[in-house]
């Protein structure tokens, strides 16, 4: 065995030398590294956050174009749902947009709800944040932009610091929304943006239509069924929606669930005549169920509703529940699932009389006797002298769906915000407790498309 002991002086320098030279060989790269990694978590910390509530994807849209138009500029931003907001991250930003939606009359929508029980409720100091709201509405709702307002005044009551003053948007009015992205320029001393427009409409021809509930004491319900004047089916999702502009407003395009899938070659709607005090219809709503004729072309789009798509529940039992013409949405995963081949489907609709008012009821029978909808229940109204609602149903039934949620299912509700909406919300608390709802819905299998 060779001696490596040595008492030559030479030597000694000779191989510090070599350990060091070795030794800044590995440290060079790993400081190059920390570097970075310190780079890029001071990017996130220092850099800004925009923050979406929406209920059908105009807000998150938008927010993702407001990031781009940031980053365009060479500023670190990142986008987040408003309930992934957390006291310490509020606390620890100088810099969030806000862009977010009224849901009903003045409510916070589902992605913002956790954000307003949690935290709107509460004092903080936040004098070091600076923010903007971008506040999406409604002015047939009697309280316009109602949450949007309410977190504007919530931020300024805690010290934080306006950049400019919110901007409320009426129906996506290209107006307010350009308010914004000059706002942004400013902010990010940059003209230059990517392009914010909209995909165009698209002609397409109505191709059938017929009413599903003829002698009903309600208003009429129409199925109505389109396809591409020109070109091949887009894709889309179950879940998703459209958006018609009527040739009476063009310029306030109405949004329907889509009540089918790509495999069935055409775009289904269902669609119930609103017709006003004076007798006249809706605009969009008369269009289609009346004034169209068949193979008239109609204008329309296709939207992703990501809070809506199956996406990571797809492989999960589904318990859908709904009313009315929310049966278009629920359509439109349950003929998903089918195709599929996964028949754990539990459905829970209401309606006022099940002689008339059961939509697509032929359909549903035949999925139910065929072991694909494993579950059936029904709510109808009017059917006996005691008023009875699918809320009341799922009260009833609250042992098996405590069941179906033990393993796993997630519950997504479509159809009227009055009445249905929260009454589900409030029958799934009482059966679950708030904690496990709100749970529920952090984990995204507790969905809703409601209106």
């Amino acid at each position: 065995m060779t001696d490596i002991v040595t008492h030559d002086t030479t030597r000694l320098a000779l191989t510090a030398a070599g350990f060091v030279a070795y030794g800044l060989t590995c440290l060079v790269p790993w400081l190059r590294a920390r570097r970075k990694r310190a780079g890029q978590a001071g990017a996130g910390t220092e850099g800004w956050i925009v923050a979406h509530a929406s209920q059908t994807g105009n807000g998150a849209e938008l927010a993702e174009q407001t990031a781009a138009t940031l980053r365009l500029a060479g500023i670190g931003v990142r986008v987040c749902e408003l309930s992934d907001l957390t006291q310490q991250v509020l606390q620890g930003t100088e810099r969030i947009l806000f862009v977010v939606s009224t849901y009903g009359e003045g409510d916070a929508p589902d992605a913002g709800a956790g954000f307003a029980g949690r935290l709107m409720t509460r004092r903080l100091a936040l004098p070091h944040l600076h923010y903007a709201v971008l506040a999406l509405g409604d002015r047939a709702y009697t309280q316009f932009c109602g949450f949007g307002r309410a977190l504007d005044a919530w931020l300024r009551e805690q010290g934080a610091q306006p950049l400019f003053d919110r901007i409320e948007v009426d129906r996506s009015s290209a107006q307010a929304i350009g308010q914004w992205r000059q706002q942004l320029s400013h902010l990010a001393g940059t003209s230059d943006a990517p392009d914010w427009s909209a995909p165009a409409f698209a002609p397409w021809r109505l191709a059938a239509r017929r009413q599903l509930n003829a002698g009903s004491a309600g208003a009429p319900v129409y199925h109505v069924e389109l396809v591409p004047v020109e070109g091949a089916l887009p894709p889309w999702q179950s879940g998703d929606l459209v958006q018609v502009a009527a040739p009476g407003d063009p310029e306030r395009p109405r949004e329907y669930s889509i009540a089918s899938v790509p495999a069935d070659g055409r775009v289904h709607l269902l669609v119930r005549l609103h017709r006003h005090g004076d007798g006249s219809t809706g605009v969009a709503s008369g269009w289609l169920c009346e004034q169209a004729k068949i193979g008239a072309t109609v204008a329309l789009r296709l939207r992703q509703h990501r809070r809506f798509r199956l996406e990571e529940n797809a492989a999960r039992p589904l318990v859908l529940v709904g009313n009315g013409s929310g049966i278009a949405g629920l359509r439109g995963h349950l003929r998903a699932r089918i195709q599929a081949g996964q028949g754990r489907n539990w459905l829970l609709f209401g309606e006022r009389n099940a002689l008339h008012d059961l939509h697509y009821g032929q359909e549903l029978h035949a999925w139910h006797e065929a072991g694909m909808l494993e579950r059936l229940d029904l709510a109808f109204s009017r059917d006996q002298p005691e008023r009875v609602y699918v809320q009341d149903v799922l009260r009833r039934q609250a042992p098996a769906l405590a069941e179906w949620v033990r393993q796993g299912a997630a519950i997504y509700v479509c159809g009227s915000l009055d009445g249905m909406a929260g009454g589900v919300d409030a029958a799934l608390r009482d059966i679950f407790g708030a904690d496990q709802v709100e749970a529920l819905a952090a984990q995204g299998r507790y969905r809703r498309d409601v209106y």
